[in-house]
């Protein structure tokens, strides 16, 4: 009973969230960004109340309580990033997304219980979310780029569009998350060189070359975006790629240990 209050008022309160949000594409007005930020915003305590609550404020890493905590930290950073760019056409996608994931998380999903960490995992597992969640929010943010272009050659510019900044600051912003995403993604990757043990013991080897391949797709689309002011298309196929290569490097792998081989 503890948990379930919080955890209806979050899918509740993302959902309505998504409504206010998403005016324009029902034809019924502009979106009501700031009441919807407002609203997502109560919505992450309650989700992130409810990711804590579970477990006394342990994080549980095992595949379903990782999705939905991964979607409250994307969901909050939606929320952040609104605070200084209009965007909030992410949160069509975002936050029901967010209450989905909690509804299994919650509701659907076996219970398990979190694992013991030194303090040095925490950190290292507190920046991979922060990492994960900012490039997961470019690659929502790169889709939406790609609707846009693909509206603006089509000459199609109403509806939704008008919830978007224009495509240069939209393009812009882009590039910031992923320059933010890819130092965590760096931070990730050398904290985790340091601090996990056992890479064999603990499944982690196609985890770390996933994320390699991974860094390395983020690393050349920043490089060339500097270098060559790659745009457009290509910078939404890379961005798409390497945060394909992240999805599968954690949420892949954990699928395939955990709910198909049933190794916990």
């Amino acid at each position: 009973m503890t948990i379930m209050l919080p955890a209806v008022s979050a899918i509740v309160l993302y959902l309505l969230a998504t409504g206010l949000v998403a005016r324009p594409l029902l034809g019924r007005g502009d979106a009501q960004v700031r009441g919807a930020m407002l609203v997502a915003g109560l919505a992450v305590v309650a989700h992130a109340g409810v990711v804590l609550g579970m477990h006394r404020g342990a994080l549980d890493l095992h595949f379903f309580a990782a999705l939905s905590l991964t979607a409250c930290v994307v969901a909050a950073l939606t929320v952040v990033v609104n605070l200084s760019r209009p965007v909030a056409a992410l949160g069509v996608i975002v936050f029901p997304l967010a209450a989905a994931l909690l509804v299994v998380d919650v509701f659907l999903a076996p219970p398990t219980s979190p694992r013991p960490m030194d303090w040095q995992i925490k950190l290292h597992v507190s920046i991979a979310l922060i990492a994960y969640g900012l490039l997961s929010l470019g690659a929502v943010l790169a889709l939406l780029l790609a609707f846009q272009e693909r509206a603006l050659r089509k000459r199609r510019l109403g509806g939704w569009l008008r919830a978007l900044p224009p495509l240069t600051l939209t393009e812009a912003l882009l590039f910031r998350l992923l320059g933010a995403g890819f130092i965590g993604l760096t931070l990730t990757l050398l904290s985790g060189s340091l601090f996990v043990e056992s890479i064999r013991g603990q499944h982690l080897a196609h985890t770390i070359v996933l994320s390699l391949i991974a860094w390395i797709i983020f690393g050349a689309l920043l490089w060339g975006r500097w270098r060559y002011g790659w745009r457009g298309r290509r910078a939404v196929n890379l961005t798409l790629a390497g945060m394909a290569m992240l999805g599968l490097a954690f949420f892949g792998t954990k699928f395939v240990l955990e709910v198909v081989l049933q190794r916990v």
